[in-house]
């Protein structure tokens, strides 16, 4: 009798979208290089679209969801890595294309993994997960491109989104002064907790606006895209810069070359799926340093991997306020 264990599996057949908590064989795992027992996972809003079929995430089926995991290798045929080695995965299509960490066992390809860092567990790392991964790699390019504490007022849009939190936690402690764009001004009182000084309305840039408006942002991290995208650039002090990692309002940017040109602003586009080993490693260092176990307590949820599915259905309906980690070793 071949070893089985439990995970999350998305399937459709003949149109018929499905999402089980289920017996999985070990032998139907996919044959990559590395076996990982998985400690924790994450529920993402991408592993909710996925999960609940409300958008076209999942290129593959059956699928096992899941695109951030964090666990202890059981075996590696990788000089790399070792057995008993713990590991973060973050990205690389896991969860789409390739079977993901909503399971109780993973089988990587060993390019799309880096050491936990000696400082923070398994299940910190997935407290932090691709949302703060992503604010981190935001926050570097700022960083990159020369905009330090003293540029002026940073701006965080889609502020109470997992992306937008962290951006706003990180920058704070790293002394910026943060303005917070958000659409849900009665949780004003929790950007501030996490260290915005300024909070506006997301209707203030969501909206089409002049090409060039007034100077006022040193830098921005935009996680919406569209209008408000458009309206952070012309708003950019000169040479100022903005890292833009989603889309929430849209994927067009109905902008200007104008300030592009006149103030010499820049634009940094901000992928983590694909991201090179050595920026996720210098990412993942640089939040063992500035994040506190007590932030990352204050904001997550731990569930049991059977809890999936209720869980990203109600992250749909917007349910759920801050991250959820799944505790992948606890059945029932």
């Amino acid at each position: 009798m071949s070893e089985s264990i439990k995970a999350v599996v998305i399937n459709n057949v003949n149109d018929e979208y499905t999402a089980e908590y289920k017996t999985v064989a070990v032998n139907d795992l996919p044959q990559f290089d590395v076996a990982i027992d998985v400690a924790f996972s994450t529920l993402n809003y991408k592993d909710g679209l996925a999960i609940t079929g409300q958008g076209p995430v999942v290129r593959e089926f059956p699928m096992i969801p899941g695109i951030d995991l964090a666990g202890e290798v059981i075996s590696s045929a990788s000089n790399e890595f070792t057995a008993g080695q713990k590991v973060i995965l973050n990205g690389y299509s896991v969860g789409e294309k390739y079977w993901g960490g909503l399971s109780q066992r993973a089988h990587l390809k060993s390019d799309w993994l880096i050491p936990l860092p000696d400082s923070l567990s398994l299940k910190q790392v997935m407290q932090i997960g691709t949302a703060g991964y992503t604010a981190m790699l935001s926050i570097i390019a700022l960083e990159k491109h020369g905009i330090k504490p003293d540029s002026g007022e940073i701006l965080v849009t889609g502020a109470n989104g997992g992306v937008g939190s962290f951006a706003i936690y990180l920058l704070n402690q790293l002394g910026y002064d943060v303005v917070a764009s958000t659409g849900r001004l009665e949780q004003s009182d929790y950007l501030k907790y996490l260290g915005t000084k300024t909070v506006i309305s997301r209707t203030d840039l969501s909206t089409p606006g002049k090409p060039l408006q007034k100077e006022r942002y040193g830098g921005a991290i935009d996680c919406v895209g569209s209008h408000t995208l458009a309206n952070v650039c012309a708003s950019l002090k000169y040479a100022g810069a903005v890292s833009a990692c989603g889309l929430a309002q849209g994927m067009e940017l109905p902008a200007s070359v104008a300030p592009f040109i006149l103030r010499g602003i820049t634009l940094i586009g901000i992928d983590s799926v694909m991201r090179p080993k050595a920026d996720r490693i210098e990412a993942w260092s640089r939040l063992a340093q500035l994040v506190s176990s007590d932030y990352l307590d204050e904001i997550s949820t731990e569930i049991k991997l059977a809890d999936t599915i209720e869980h990203a259905n109600r992250l749909m309906k917007g349910d759920v306020r801050g991250r959820i980690v799944v505790n992948c070793n606890i059945n029932g």
